[in-house]
């Protein structure tokens, strides 16, 4: 297998906080995350495709169709945003890195799969909400 990574970033701010609970419980679990007037990351995504690449092109992807396709359905959406408010495949999620990367694979998968080549298909997402925080959701590798 031939795994094509795709590296871009945004910037945008959030909340963490579970209106389930009280506010002393999300202060207590969320700390200076669940600062009421919001704060922010400047995030990279890693989109990983897996597959063989095409005999006639030598692609597993078209980089150039996977840029777009971050773009399209992750970057314009996210960059630059409130994520708690302005996003609204996110609504009702409370938006740690764990949550987002699942939702990002979920919003990517079907677009990015159809664009590669063969029986190539999305692998894994990773974001990284600081150098040291970083979350990934791979659901076909089996360790």
């Amino acid at each position: 297998m031939i795994y094509v990574t795709r590296k871009a970033h945004f910037n945008a701010s959030h909340r963490l906080h579970n209106p389930e609970k009280s506010d002393q419980w999300n202060r207590e679990t969320f700390g200076k995350c669940n600062n009421p007037n919001w704060h922010g990351h400047n995030y990279v995504i890693e989109v990983t495709v897996q597959g063989l690449p095409d005999p006639e092109t030598g692609y597993v992807i078209d980089l150039g169709d996977l840029k777009s396709i971050i773009k399209h359905k992750i970057l314009d959406p996210c960059d630059h945003k409130n994520l708690n408010l302005e996003v609204d495949f996110l609504e009702g999620i409370i938006p740690t890195t764990e949550n987002l990367v699942k939702v990002f694979f979920q919003r990517l998968n079907e677009q990015v799969s159809s664009a590669a080549y063969g029986e190539s298909k999305l692998y894994s997402v990773k974001l990284f909400e600081t150098e040291r925080n970083v979350a990934e959701y791979c659901p076909f590798r089996r360790d």
